[in-house]
């Protein structure tokens, strides 16, 4: 770490903590890898290309690579680390930007093809006291088509002792025969547990207290950037009076209080509206702006339904101690409702910015949430409608109640399968569409009967297709199957009868006299697809639709 001179100008501290070596470079392993190994081996590259979004060190990264590379050690006599010395003047004279042998370049303000040829005419005469000449092009994206192509010979066959680094925040930007002549790094986004342990690093150098609750903050607002939660965190000494608490970093980056945002979550859940709404303007009144209150419960939403997916993730460094005892408390939500309160959340966000008055429109979007939450899901709907109507759950497949059964995911306890139809009912609610589609191609059915098939399969068939039949049969329906397998040619399988029960369905359905009549009206139509229904769910709409592209649907009982 460096020590701060109190003779000199203050130095922010996203430049003071600036990282000196590859081991304080956060967060990208793989870079310090490659290099080390390519050092190693003697295997440097002519031309890298670093990319990432802002504030995760690819300027960094490339005077580091310029340090490497020409670090001589303090004798003078050592050759290209992965650890320089940084007491050699060629170390020293890196660092403060200085060396006559490494060209930082700004391609933000020099775009043109006259100042690349500029540059490019310094390329044939070897470095002056470094080992390697450097050339360092930042936001290299910015140069113009003419630049670009002013460099493409020299980038492809550079003399023996240049090296061009590049760096960019929209890779996209860079012509592909640029990429081509280049290693390419991704430098990642840092995590928000790297983020907290950066800072606590440097506050513990500065001698500056903190609370945990706004280093977490800070972290979560840097996304994933360095140096924006450097900045973030200067800002918070200064306004702090030299120390970093959570209510000054609340008030400095307009956060909702995590408190009263969980408070907030939780009345939703309830349904209490009144409640919701009084919340909401306390919210409002302490700072808190209705995009940021919207924000802060999408990303509630989003913690609680990772917990009770990853239930190990509550003790996640990452997690605040806050947020850590609003998933405790809240644990309780289902899947479901989080995930129609993650809808209508992304779906206000859309609204709120195009509301005339954004504090009414979030009003009305947590009320929408809040009457909604409350609701059933359509899955307790239908079990109550057993309830009341006495049907059985899971007594066989023949019947609707036992089809809703499966797609609600129930046990598979005591289902029984007497027909091929129950069977492809089955498989269709379990989504299993590859077992699926072979057992209708690859396998013709001679007889079907609960706990024995006999069947014949195709020679084309998977292997492993019969053992898979077998586990799945087994696996849902919790008992035994036994199979009388023939290899022989296959006789009419399931495909070849649903095709042809749907050609013969079509047939039927052409000599409808309002359907030969749109059909010789309109020269080309077909039937295309149709669409089985109960009569109690057809029994309001017209017998017969057609549609622009063709498709007739016929609404019909079996």
């Amino acid at each position: 770490m460096a020590e701060l001179n109190e003779n000199t100008q203050y130095v922010a501290l996203a430049r003071k903590y600036r990282p000196q070596n590859f081991e304080d470079l956060l967060g990208q392993d793989a870079l310090v890898q490659t290099l080390t190994n390519a050092i190693k081996n003697n295997r440097l590259h002519h031309a890298y290309i670093l990319t990432g979004i802002r504030g995760v060190g690819k300027t960094t990264t490339a005077r580091l690579i310029a340090r490497a590379i020409n670090c001589i050690g303090p004798d003078g006599n050592g050759g290209p680390t992965i650890h320089p010395c940084g007491e050699c003047e060629n170390c020293k004279a890196i660092a403060a930007s200085r060396h006559i042998d490494v060209i930082e370049l700004d391609a933000a303000s020099k775009t043109g093809v006259d100042d690349m040829r500029e540059i490019l005419d310094g390329v044939r005469y070897k470095p002056v006291s470094a080992r390697y000449k450097v050339y360092i092009i930042d936001e290299v994206h910015m140069l113009s088509k003419s630049a670009f192509n002013a460099l493409l010979k020299t980038l492809e066959e550079p003399p023996a002792h240049v090296k061009f680094i590049f760096a960019t925040t929209e890779i996209r930007k860079v012509p592909v025969t640029i990429l081509s002549r280049c290693q390419r790094f991704d430098l990642q986004r840092l995590s928000v547990e790297t983020l907290i342990t950066l800072f606590k690093k440097v506050l513990t150098a500065e001698n500056i207290s903190f609370d945990e609750e706004a280093l977490h903050a800070v972290a979560r607002a840097a996304d994933g950037s360095a140096r924006d939660g450097l900045s973030m965190l200067d800002q918070a000494i200064v306004l702090g009076d030299g120390k970093v608490d959570t209510e000054t970093v609340k008030n400095m980056l307009g956060l909702a209080d995590r408190q009263q945002s969980g408070k907030l979550y939780e009345q939703l859940l309830s349904g209490d509206v009144a409640a919701v709404l009084q919340t909401l303007q306390e919210l409002y009144v302490n700072g808190a702006t209705p995009m940021l209150v919207l924000q802060d419960l999408i990303e509630i939403t989003h913690l609680l339904a990772k917990v009770k997916v990853l239930p190990e993730f509550i003790n996640d460094a990452a997690l605040s101690e806050a947020d850590r005892e609003l998933c405790k408390k809240l644990n309780g939500a289902p899947i479901s409702i989080l995930s129609k309160i993650w809808q209508m959340l992304i779906k206000g966000l859309s609204e709120l910015q195009y509301a005339t008055v954004q504090n009414d429109a979030l009003e009305m979007i947590l009320i929408r949430i809040a009457y909604s939450a409350s609701l059933p899901t359509p899955a307790a709907m239908l079990e109550e409608l057993k309830k009341k109507s006495g049907l059985a759950k899971n007594t066989s497949l023949n019947g609707t109640e036992n089809d809703d059964a499966a797609l609600d995911g129930a046990s598979a306890s005591g289902i029984v399968l007497d027909t091929t139809a129950d069977l492809l009912k089955l498989m269709t609610a379990k989504k299993v569409p590859m077992l699926m589609y072979a057992i209708k191609n690859d396998i013709s059915f001679k007889s079907f009967e609960h706990g024995k098939i006999h069947l014949a399969v195709s020679e084309k068939a998977d292997k492993n297709l019969i053992m898979d039949f077998r586990n799945f049969l087994e696996k849902e329906t919790g008992s035994p199957w036994h199979f009388d397998i023939d290899y022989e040619p296959l006789g009419e399988t399931l495909a070849f009868i649903e095709s042809r029960e749907l050609n013969r369905d079509k047939k039927n359905i052409s000599e409808y006299p309002l359907v030969k009549a749109i059909l010789n009206e309109f020269n080309g139509a077909k039937i295309d697809t149709i669409i089985r229904k109960s009569v109690e769910a057809a029994e309001d709409e017209e017998p017969t639709e057609f549609t622009s592209e063709g498709t007739i649907t016929e609404n019909y009982e079996d």
